[in-house]
């Protein structure tokens, strides 16, 4: 019934002019044919499309029957009429009109989720070539179109962290990246061959597309991709070889990543004729740095260069590991102060500070915290000096204020012991660096217990200062500062620990008063500290976080004690008038 209603409406439309078919007619034809197809018609189905005298009605209606087709092949795995649905797809591909052809492909490449999105991206990446490589307009903007809605589509996909995930592909990004690559030869070797004889403006707007899909796909999956150890053969890393894949489709489009990489962030760039969309230019910055990894941490294509030359936790990772790579070629104490007055410069240990104290992950925290101590031992002595300033004014974290203090210490000691001054960190350059270091931000009422780490960094370096530098010699300044030390620095913490400790003891005779009445009730209490509540906990919890607490005071005070008796000491065992304490 199917095939002669089907057969009806050819027949109608064999006497009818191209330009007269319906809407109407397009309708039912569809019908017809998804009819023959649902009750198994295919091999009637076949003769009808091959029909040379029905060729002008596939021309135009045909493209309707590849949905129904594509649908059987995925449903339909085990049928033993998969080989004449292939056929058919064929036929449809090679007979109808490509434009049509190429809107209806895109469509059913959009519909799907989940495990789905790879199969009809397998299935229908070959159909799809063929299609526009027979369009013969505005071939550009179709492949554009194309890689755009297949990118779209993988990025929907997860990307496989483990060695064992990549090769299980689950989902099948690994597999559509290979026949994605393949999908995109033909119209780079386009660009490549049609650089002399062809229009330059067609030419230049393929470019342009194909420029957009290498961005895009260095950002995802590439940017977030894990790759497996350099030292296994590349051939079995389906990431690395898309990788290498889309690095090089960049050279041969004349965009090589050297050029690129080195041009990135200056006011014109290479690549000006791309009109990206503002979202697009916000994530310029993160292909480029993918593109950046795969080349000097993974080493794909890096012999390119000239010879002088996971997740949201997996980019962190990968950017820490550039980092190292990078300042591991560059020689301690040789980078210039005045690299910092570039902006890039002085946001990457700022971006290091980030890492230290918000990321989740103790392993990259470490390892950025490793990576800021090896961008300081790069920088000379006037850049340590800047960037010691800059870090203690914006970092707002008191064990990385600590982690510098400790580091200028490090520097005062090089220059005590070195064979000639260094002016950064003896003397009045560095008297105005101890002034953001010994003082309270808030005096008396500073939060001491959010400042410990800080704090204690500050005695220890005051410690050092009074028993490495003579007060005959007062190489730091130290000595002729030391009255406005005690003012700004000592005295106030002398208030602050008294009152700090008076409150936690208060503090925890009222909890200890309290517990029994909530251990009788079986409740949890609440201790307010410094204006903030502690969370709810067991009583003998909030105990010990107010010995702890009380700890941490005891210790502070201890250190300061010892500062102090070390002060008096080396002025007593001094000449009364060449006491410099004003």
């Amino acid at each position: 019934m199917a095939v002669e209603e089907l057969q009806s409406i050819i027949m109608r439309c064999q006497i009818l002019e191209e330009q007269d078919f319906k809407e109407e007619d397009f309708g039912l034809f569809q019908l017809a044919g998804q009819r023959c197809i649902d009750e198994g018609h295919i091999e009637q189905l076949l003769e009808i499309i091959q029909n040379e005298k029905n060729k002008i009605i596939i021309k135009n209606m045909g493209w309707n029957l590849v949905g129904p087709v594509v649908r059987c092949l995925l449903w339909n795995k085990e049928d033993e009429k998969r080989k004449y649905y292939f056929l058919m797809l064929d036929l449809l591909v090679k007979l109808c009109n490509p434009k049509e052809l190429l809107l209806g492909l895109l469509e059913l490449i959009e519909e799907p989720s989940g495990k789905q999105i790879s199969q009809i991206i397998l299935l229908l990446l070959q159909p799809l070539q063929t299609v526009i490589q027979k369009l013969r307009n505005n071939k550009a903007y179709s492949v554009g179109l194309a890689l755009s809605t297949l990118w779209s589509q993988l990025s929907l996909l997860p990307v496989p962290y483990s060695e064992e995930q990549i090769q299980t592909d689950d989902y099948g990004l690994c597999q559509c990246c290979k026949a994605l690559i393949e999908f995109t030869k033909p119209f780079v070797e386009e660009v490549i061959n049609d650089k002399e004889n062809s229009l330059e403006n067609e030419n230049e707007k393929l470019k342009d597309e194909l420029l957009k899909f290498c961005f895009k796909s260095l950002k995802c999956p590439l940017l977030t991709a894990q790759f497996l150890e350099q030292s296994k053969e590349a051939g079995n890393d389906p990431l690395r070889c898309f990788a290498s894949e889309i690095i090089g489709f960049l050279s041969a489009i004349g965009h090589p990543f050297p050029k690129m990489i080195f041009n990135h962030g200056r006011k014109k760039r290479t690549w000006d004729y791309l009109e990206f969309e503002e979202e697009e230019d916000k994530q310029l910055a993160d292909s480029m740095a993918s593109l950046a990894y795969l080349v000097f941490v993974q080493g794909i294509s890096i012999d390119q260069l000239p010879m002088v030359l996971r997740t949201e936790e997996s980019v962190f990772s990968k950017g820490v590991d550039l980092l190292e790579n990078g300042l591991l070629r560059i020689e301690d104490n040789s980078l210039l102060h005045q690299y910092l007055e570039i902006k890039s410069f002085l946001t990457v240990p700022q971006g290091l500070v980030k890492v230290m104290t918000l990321c989740p992950i103790e392993t990259l925290r470490k390892k950025s915290l490793a990576m800021l101590q090896l961008y300081i031992n790069k920088l000379d002595s006037q850049g340590k000096y800047t960037l010691f300033r800059c870090l203690l004014n914006t970092s707002n974290h008191s064990g990385v204020e600590a982690f510098i203090i400790q580091n200028i210490k490090n520097q005062i000691d090089l220059s005590l012991k070195g064979t000639h001054n260094n002016k950064w960190f003896t003397g009045p350059q560095l008297i105005s660096l101890l002034d953001l270091v010994l003082f309270l931000p808030e005096g008396a009422e500073t939060d001491l217990l959010q400042n410990s780490d800080r704090i204690m960094a500050s005695l220890n370096l005051l410690r050092y200062l009074v028993i490495k530098d003579n007060e005959k010699d007062n190489q730091t300044g130290l000595w002729t500062e030391l009255g406005r030390i005690e003012n700004n620095f000592l005295k106030p913490l002398h208030t602050g620990l008294n009152m700090s400790k008076a409150h936690y003891e208060a503090e925890i005779k009222n909890s200890q008063e309290n517990s029994q009445e909530v251990q009788k009730s079986k409740d949890l209490c609440s201790v307010t500290v410094g204006g903030e509540e502690i969370p709810n906990m067991p009583p003998e919890m909030q105990l010990k976080v107010l010995h702890s607490a009380l700890f941490t005071f005891d210790l502070i005070e201890s250190v300061l004690a010892r500062v102090e008796e070390l002060i008096e000491i080396k002025t007593k065992s001094a000449p009364e008038e060449n006491i410099g304490i004003k």
